[in-house]
């Protein structure tokens, strides 16, 4: 039975971590703008983004309560076809496509896996748990057929951290661990844009990511030293860097969150990309649902995380709306465990007596 002062504190730990995410997403969108006007920058695209988040996040928490299972199991066909569907998403030879949809394709394909995992916690038949794992395997393998194989070990790796889910016990633990794998890939990310590391590690990088990008890379750490406080303005990365300006097929980014966020909105606007992660996960741990289902869905965003690190998705649409989607999801309290939980209640005073809580 749920007392009444535990209802009361689900209910006001909600509120403090919704509260939370409010003001993150609102200083995020408002710095965008201070460091626009600095600089003449163009803040539009992060003021999409965090619209995307936000309208993802408000439909994952409504329909995560309707349906628990329903609704990561669409999300998560909704993604294999936007992948099948969107012929720029996936990665190929075509020539005339900007560097980055590889990045998207993979990240979209992980938030899948991530949602179809979700899905399998959240269902009470052991048979229909089977099948959503194996749908969860199934989009590793299309990572793989699509040639992203950054996507496949993913997709693997948000599967095998969701079946440990199911043996932990102690979900802060959990969170700090994702933070801590985010955090590691984040901080190499930057040590090879300042030059910090050997460079037998940078010759793997570049064979792997290409010596174009970690150019970029470089780039962005020179334009955050020009002016660590404000950066050089939303959008304006591509028209300040030497390496996007000699390629053919730039898109202006630097195909790192993080880096672009310290290019173009100094490190304010680091800080407060990290807060937007850390809100994800405060939410994850202090939400209602089970602990595998909110370590799932922090095992998908840290991998996504780490993605955005070295790619470029987060400059996708689809790929904000999903983690909104998938974070919303993962924090909704079911429709139906607050009906039971209210049920003694009404049957006391049904009975003509107070409940005993």
């Amino acid at each position: 039975m749920t007392s009444a002062s535990g209802s009361n504190a689900d209910g006001e730990r909600r509120i403090v971590s919704d509260a939370a995410g409010v003001v993150v997403l609102g200083a995020c969108a408002a710095w965008s703008l201070i460091t626009a006007a600095a600089h003449d920058g163009r803040p539009e695209g992060v003021l999409l983004a965090v619209l995307a988040v936000a309208a993802g996040y408000a439909a994952g928490r409504i329909s995560g309560a309707l349906l628990p299972v329903g609704a990561p199991l669409a999300g998560a066909l909704a993604g294999i076809a936007l992948t099948v569907a969107v012929p720029h998403l996936a990665p190929g030879p075509q020539i005339a496509v900007p560097l980055g949809h590889a990045g998207a394709t993979a990240a979209v394909l992980t938030l899948s896996a991530g949602a179809a995992c979700c899905a399998a916690w959240a269902a009470p038949a052991p048979a229909v748990r089977f099948a959503l794992r194996l749908l969860a395997a199934g989009i590793a393998v299309l990572a793989a057929a699509l040639g992203s194989t950054s996507g496949f070990v993913t997709c693997l790796a948000v599967l095998v951290s969701s079946l440990a889910a199911g043996r932990t016990r102690h979900r802060g633990a959990g969170m700090a661990v994702l933070a801590a794998v985010a955090a590691l890939v984040t901080g190499l990310i930057w040590a090879v844009a300042a030059r910090a590391v050997p460079d037998g590690l940078v010759a793997a990088l570049e064979g792997r990511l290409t010596p174009h990008r970690v150019r970029l890379w470089r780039d962005a750490w020179h334009l955050l030293g020009d002016d660590a406080a404000l950066g050089a303005g939303p959008g304006r990365f591509g028209e300040l860097s030497t390496t996007s300006a000699q390629s053919l097929l730039s898109d202006g980014k630097p195909h790192s969150a993080p880096l672009q966020q310290a290019a173009e909105q100094g490190i304010v606007g680091v800080v407060l990309l990290a807060a937007a992660f850390g809100w994800v996960l405060y939410a994850l741990w202090r939400g209602p649902r089970p602990t595998p289902v909110a370590l799932t869905a922090g095992a998908a965003l840290t991998a996504l995380a780490a993605i955005a690190a070295i790619g470029n998705a987060l400059s996708f649409t689809a790929v904000s709306v999903g983690a909104g989607l998938l974070a919303g999801m993962a924090t909704a309290r079911p429709l139906a465990d607050e009906s039971a939980s209210r049920a003694p209640e009404a049957q006391a005073r049904g009975a003509g007596r107070t409940p005993a809580w």
